[in-house]
């Protein structure tokens, strides 16, 4: 186990860091990759190495030794960052895609990349989260940090959003066990929760009332792009205005789709075998970034 080497591209992100901590902790020799080293903070040991997946060449040093890689998604050069860890004599890589994937809504942004790791011949495993349970800081921390206040327009909307302690557990695994070769694993959380049951347990979290106001769509839609960043950025799509792959769509739609028809959904539970985390022990876990 000491002599195997993982490169952690994405390393500074919200799933990527969490799996250098877990390859840190399991004793293996971990090169995270960071545009700007002199920025990226992680624990004594870890070798960090300047590079940018959207300039493949870039990457050629970090890839020396490497045996295994955690590939996050860029699908403009994923064929050419492929090969050059063919090249490097990487034999494992395991691909943080997405469940819009398995549901045949991303053909252009996930897909592409998990096409060109199986098409390598190396060793692949493609782990599909669904909605991130870290949306709805990005979505609702800017007002619940600044009135309290939650503006949502289908607040009895569901689904089974998935903790990114979960991602990383399921990452690690395919790093370090044999057995997942050739899988496509997709993780969502383990309960399926209302918007409105979602800012509850926030609530509960920061040990404060969060007002949960009902908005129109296009009432949120002005709400989101006032507010810069990820809101502003997914307006449309969060407000039903566009679906996943940029069309025009009836935000009433959303609506109509009751999500419990599906039954119970793949989880972390499937791959680690330990209870995948609810969403109440994320709003704990992240209490301090709402208030």
């Amino acid at each position: 186990m000491m002599a195997m080497r993982v490169l952690i591209t994405g390393a500074t992100g919200h799933v990527g860091r969490l799996v250098v901590d877990r390859l840190v902790r399991a004793g293996v020799a971990v090169r995270a990759l960071s545009r700007n080293p002199s920025r990226a903070r992680f624990a004594e040991g870890v070798e960090v190495i300047q590079g940018d997946l959207a300039q493949p060449q870039s990457l050629a040093p970090a890839m020396d030794g490497v045996d295994r890689m955690y590939l996050f998604p860029h699908a403009a050069t994923a064929p050419q960052v492929v090969a050059l860890a063919k090249q490097a004599g990487v034999r494992r890589i395991v691909v943080l895609s997405s469940g819009a994937v398995t549901a045949g809504y991303d053909t252009d942004f996930h897909l592409p990349v998990e096409q060109a790791v199986e098409a390598s011949g190396l060793e692949w495993t493609h782990v599909r989260p669904g909605e991130f349970m870290l949306n709805k800081l990005w979505l609702w921390g800017p007002s619940i940090r600044a009135e309290r206040v939650v503006h949502e327009p289908l607040p009895d909307l569901a689904w089974y959003p998935v903790h990114e302690q979960d991602i990383a557990d399921v990452v690690a695994a395919a790093l370090l066990e044999d057995g997942h070769q050739g899988a496509a694993y997709t993780l969502n959380g383990p309960e399926l929760i209302s918007r409105r049951a979602q800012v509850a347990a926030i609530a509960a979290a920061i040990g404060e009332d969060i007002r949960l106001e009902v908005v129109t769509p296009a009432q949120a839609r002005e709400l989101y792009l006032a507010q810069g960043g990820f809101a502003a950025e997914n307006a449309d799509f969060l407000t039903g205005f566009e679906d996943y792959s940029g069309e025009e769509a009836d935000p009433s739609v959303a609506e109509e789709f009751d999500p419990a028809m599906l039954g119970p959904m793949p989880t972390a539970a499937d791959v680690t075998g330990k209870p995948a985390r609810p969403f109440a022990e994320w709003a704990r876990d992240h209490a301090p970034d709402f208030t």
